[in-house]
């Protein structure tokens, strides 16, 4: 076995004693991340780390360890349980194909960091961050890192579906399509609204979805799921049309649009997918027309335009450690809201 499949492999074992661990700590009914046995469980972990392009995916699975892991009572546990956590993500992060390891960063634009604040939030609110980027511009591995760095909770689209699934709001729909590593899943709703379907399945969609078709009502599903998130928890949110759900129901939250120039963002998904120039471009342009469908069709707000977030930036002129930092710098300004008197 080669030396960095080795380590792969230990991380593995790792992250399964980890689920173990938290699952026992908290006991709860909502299950363990990994259900298979273990040696299936470790020999699919280990493959997510040695594959760059499914990095979004460990990403994904080791955030639903951690936010379990921040419900556990007995604070000497949690800290056990949160320093092992921490450790696991270092080594990940070493490793040469770590899923942080590709930056977005262009040191010439670099030296024109800014930032700005906005006082939204009284006292008592729970912090929400809603995080909006085009593909490729490293916006999933920025708010990885900043819930991180909050010590509180991250949702992209497979924990939404994971929560979804076991709270059972979705009465057993899901939303099938294929992953990207900015961890998009291509929604079938532009099908759904085009193409006509058979009388049989038209009845059956209506009666199963109180008269909506199935991409509607897994929307509306994690709406309101967002909107009871955001009164009992902090947390960072990837995309989901989040940032206009949380206004239109009157919740305090900081909006963020995450963009880079295409030709960085190009230079990057070539990197991280191990692909041609001619395949990147056109990746980058099919997945950002998706997500400006999605978010236009159900929101009615132009989707990266400015003047509809809190803040935008060019991920470009930071890179991912430093777009976290400026984004920390703006939240300490906000007086009264949670994380800050929080630790891990």
């Amino acid at each position: 076995m080669e030396e960095n499949q080795k380590k792969c492999h230990e991380i593995a074992e790792r992250i399964y004693d980890l689920d173990v661990k938290v699952y026992e700590s908290v006991g709860s009914a909502l299950g363990r991340t990994f259900t298979d046995d273990r040696q299936t469980c470790v020999e699919n972990l280990t493959r997510l780390m040695t594959l760059r392009p499914q990095g979004h995916l460990l990403r994904s699975e080791l955030a639903l360890i951690s936010n379990m892991a921040r419900t556990i009572k007995d604070e000497e546990v949690k800290a056990e349980v949160m320093t092992e956590y921490d450790a696991i993500l270092k080594a990940v992060a070493e490793l040469p194909d770590g899923f942080g390891k590709v930056d977005i960063l262009n040191k010439k634009r670099a030296k024109l960091n800014t930032a700005r604040t906005k006082k939204k939030f009284k006292k008592g609110d729970h912090l929400v961050i809603c995080i909006g980027r085009t593909q490729g511009s490293a916006g999933n591995d920025i708010g990885f890192a900043l819930a991180d760095a909050l010590h509180i909770n991250y949702y992209d689209v497979e924990i939404l579906q994971e929560v979804l699934k076991r709270l059972d709001v979705t009465n057993d729909a899901k939303v099938s399509g294929d992953k990207d590593q900015d961890g998009l899943i291509e929604d079938k709703y532009q099908k759904n609204f085009g193409e006509a379907k058979g009388l049989k399945q038209k009845l059956h969609d209506f009666n199963r979805y109180h008269g909506l078709n199935k991409d509607d009502a897994i929307f509306f599903n994690q709406s309101d799921l967002l909107c009871k998130m955001a009164k009992e928890e902090d947390f960072v949110v990837m995309g989901r049309c989040a940032d206009v759900i949380l206004a239109n129901n009157h919740i305090p939250h900081i909006s963020i649009f995450i963009t880079a120039p295409f030709e960085q963002r190009v230079k990057r998904y070539m990197e991280i997918n191990n692909l041609s120039l001619k395949q990147a471009v056109h990746e980058l342009k099919k997945m950002d027309k998706k997500h400006r469908k999605y978010f236009q069709f159900y929101s009615g707000v132009k989707w990266g335009d400015a003047e509809n977030y809190d803040i935008c930036f060019n991920s470009a002129s930071y890179g991912i450690e430093d777009s976290v930092e400026i984004i920390e710098r703006m939240l300490n300004k906000i007086p009264g809201v949670s994380w800050n008197k929080k630790e891990a």
